[in-house]
């Protein structure tokens, strides 16, 4: 499942690709390490940052009790069935890859994965709105996870759904249960991985 994100195309660059207004994402700096509770590009039919985690306050778990934790990534087998997500938005997440980690603490080995013909990933993900005390409305996201494919599993047990270009309109409409459909591993053979040694992960 993603923890960081990295993405190096421009504001114009996204906007083209996905047909829509990039001036609220203008200008786009080249970021090679998007930690959770940073600002990440989202499309939702339009292009906006929003804050990558969901802070559920007010949301409660089948038991009625407050969720406590930050979400940054939720699971597709219960996303759409958990009363802490009732009401959530979806959106995608365009990304030019992201990183995972494998070995033991402090010995932890890094790894890059992004499209084996480069380009753009989307992620699955849901979005929800937080109203902050003083009435400061802070727009949210978190990706969707499923089962690793077999490029992913072994480097980890979960990965992020991610979807084709056609099929965000599908992800994005209001058939729920065509949503639904499109949370399977992605294809095996479409991913790049490699050892990520160089990314200066106190920086950009």
């Amino acid at each position: 499942m993603p923890g960081r994100l990295f993405l190096t195309e421009t504001a114009k660059m996204l906007g083209a690709e996905l047909e829509a207004d990039a001036a609220a994402i203008a200008p786009l700096p080249v970021r090679h390490n998007i930690a959770p509770g940073q600002e990440i590009v989202v499309f939702d039919g339009a292009l906006s940052l929003m804050r990558w985690g969901i802070v559920p306050v007010g949301r409660v778990n089948a038991r009625g009790r407050p969720v406590m934790e930050q979400i940054i990534n939720a699971r597709s087998e219960t996303v759409f069935d958990k009363s802490a997500f009732d009401g959530v938005g979806r959106a995608v997440i365009p990304v030019n890859g992201w990183y995972e980690w494998t070995g033991q603490t402090r010995r932890k080995t890094a790894w890059r994965i992004r499209p084996r013909d480069a380009g753009l990933l989307y992620f699955a993900a849901i979005t929800d709105v937080w109203t902050a005390p003083g009435g400061l409305r802070v727009p949210q996201v978190a990706a969707v996870t499923c089962a690793p494919n077999a490029d992913v599993e072994p480097i980890h047990h979960r990965m992020g759904v991610l979807l084709d270009r056609a099929d965000i309109a599908t992800w994005l409409g209001d058939d729920l249960e065509a949503a639904k459909a499109l949370m399977v591993p992605w294809p095996v053979g479409r991913l790049h991985i490699e050892e990520a040694s160089d990314v200066n992960w106190d920086g950009p």
